[in-house]
């Protein structure tokens, strides 16, 4: 799942202070997400479905097919065989309005102001905040021992060849370092093996899978929880690459702007989320692994499936009343519920290193989301120096933020909008020169869940394809001129669209005639 793989984040971090004099809330009988799909319904962007649908298949063709455009999140409220449960799909999706609710700012109309947004929040910490274990919504009810069964719970199977039914895919999988006691919030795909057992992928390097491994050194079984029904930034804190000694809690209150609120677990001393609506706990144990996958990943091919998967034992199960479950597909294009945030994390990261690095001119970012998230990105300049795009280029390239996976790394000039890709392929086609435009990276950092990497055992080694697609610099002065509307003549046509019948509102256009006679085209 996405979610062995993660956004690194660039650029630096600063600690806030948490907000003073606030009241403490009574918060019982409310999550962290219904607080979010309140907003959502307010601004017309839930859709809740009453039919019966089936979480085997069903629930995810319908968001396949729903998502492929600008479309609401999908709560299913009446899900075959699990009554009183809801699952929620769609969460984001391709919808810049709920990216920007979920790191909670209004919307916005231009994918580069949210990407902005977010690189200003991204570097903020906060410490969270611990709350008493009866104020937890997801202590309404808990079944331990032989009493549990996860099965009560709608897992979905997504596509028609995964190999089983996954309950964890938007969820946040809490560990922790025995030896420095840094808490780590992950993202990881979790497909049920049992009534009491459900398996937790991690790939290698990742720092759920490392901390696994300190327990195990140490002759302990992992202490381990899962958290579903969240506030979808937590989810895209978890699967967000930080550094590996702090906690994402701190990140997603930094976000958030006010602190996450825990309560430590008397079972496998784990801070948990109080507001999550379904938590599991238990521990992961070294000699017991079993056959996990396949599963349909965010490339929109199968992840091959995993020999030997650590299973944790599931010793007891937290829920609230009638809960929700949030579930994320995995998909090719704009259906994939990981493309649009990763752009975003992606991109601002790639920014915040660009102008940490003192890299001058540069006018934005944006990694393309129907790329599987961060398979390209595309960087606008104002050229201002010989070499200037190549460094950019390069830089982008290999920064902290832009180094893992991305395939393809544009440069455009500044009349070019990156988040535009009809704009970028145009810049592509007039003003690249394949023969002298194209580098080539070899032996770069990529992922296992590349399918275009074959055999398989060359994983993770990839490469990376720079294209300079800005006027050459060399020329630029006497590069034929690109035709611009005129900006007096456009301003008319605006001020008069609805006399000239015209529905909707007319294109917003940045880039205009800055030349006064057809004697300076030449």
């Amino acid at each position: 799942l996405p979610i062995e793989m993660s956004v690194p984040v660039g650029g630096d971090s600063k600690t806030v202070e948490q907000p003073k004099n606030q009241a403490p809330r009574d918060r019982r009988n409310s999550s962290d997400l219904d607080v979010w799909l309140e907003k959502a319904e307010a601004m017309g962007e839930l859709k809740r479905i009453t039919a019966e649908v089936s979480s085997d298949l069903e629930a995810a063709h319908i968001t396949y097919l729903v998502g492929m455009e600008k479309s609401p999140a999908l709560l299913f409220e009446n899900i075959k065989g699990h009554p009183g449960h809801k699952a929620l799909y769609n969460m984001i999706g391709c919808n810049l309005s709920r990216f920007c609710l979920m790191i909670g700012e209004e919307p916005v109309d231009h994918p580069l102001k949210a990407v902005q947004l977010l690189q200003k929040k991204l570097g903020r910490k906060m410490k969270p905040t611990e709350v008493p274990a009866e104020s937890a919504i997801c202590n309404q009810n808990i079944v331990e021992g032989d009493k549990i069964d996860i099965r009560m719970f709608p897992a979905q199977r997504m596509w028609p060849l995964d190999g089983g039914m996954y309950l964890g895919t938007a969820d946040s999988v809490i560990t922790k370092d025995p030896e420095s006691g840094r808490v780590n919030v992950g993202t990881y795909r979790m497909m049920i093996k049992g009534p009491r057992e459900i398996g937790v992928y991690t790939s290698p390097g990742k720092d759920g899978g490392a901390d696994r491994d300190k327990w195990w050194k140490m002759g302990k079984p992992a202490p381990i929880a899962a958290a579903y029904g969240i506030d979808p930034l937590l989810f895209l804190v978890g699967a967000t690459t930080l550094p590996k000694t702090e906690s994402e809690y701190e990140y997603y209150s930094g976000i958030k702007g006010s602190p996450i609120e825990l309560f430590t677990s008397d079972l496998t001393g784990l801070p948990l989320p109080a507001h999550a609506e379904i938590i599991l706990e238990g521990h992961l144990y070294p000699d017991e692994t079993f056959a996990e996958g396949p599963f349909g990943e965010f490339t929109g091919y199968y992840g091959r499936p995993s020999g030997a998967t650590p299973y944790m034992r599931v010793e007891r199960v937290r829920y609230r009343n009638n809960p929700t479950l949030t579930c994320a597909l995995m998909a090719d294009g704009p259906s994939n519920e990981c493309g649009l945030f990763w752009a975003a994390v992606r991109s601002a990261g790639i920014w915040a290193d660009l102008q940490k690095l003192g890299i001058p001119g540069i006018q934005g970012v944006w990694s393309v989301p129907e790329a599987a998230g961060w398979g390209m990105t595309v960087v606008s300049i104002k050229q201002m120096y010989a070499g200037h795009a190549s460094q950019v280029m390069a830089l982008a390239a290999q920064c902290t933020a832009g180094a893992y996976f991305g395939k393809y790394i544009i440069v455009v000039d500044d009349d070019i909008d990156p988040s535009n890709i009809g704009q970028v392929l145009w810049a592509m086609a007039t003003r690249s020169r394949p023969a002298q435009s194209i580098d080539i990276l070899r032996e770069t950092w990529s992922t296992f869940l590349d399918p275009s990497l074959n055999p398989p055992e060359i994983r993770p080694w990839g490469s990376k394809a720079l294209i300079n697609a800005c006027m050459d610099y060399k020329y630029i002065k006497s590069f034929s001129p690109r035709t611009k509307l005129d900006k007096k003549t456009y301003d008319q046509v605006v001020s008069r669209w609805q006399e000239l019948g015209l529905s909707g509102k007319p294109p917003e256009i940045t880039v205009f005639e800055d030349k006064t006679s057809a004697k300076d085209v030449t």
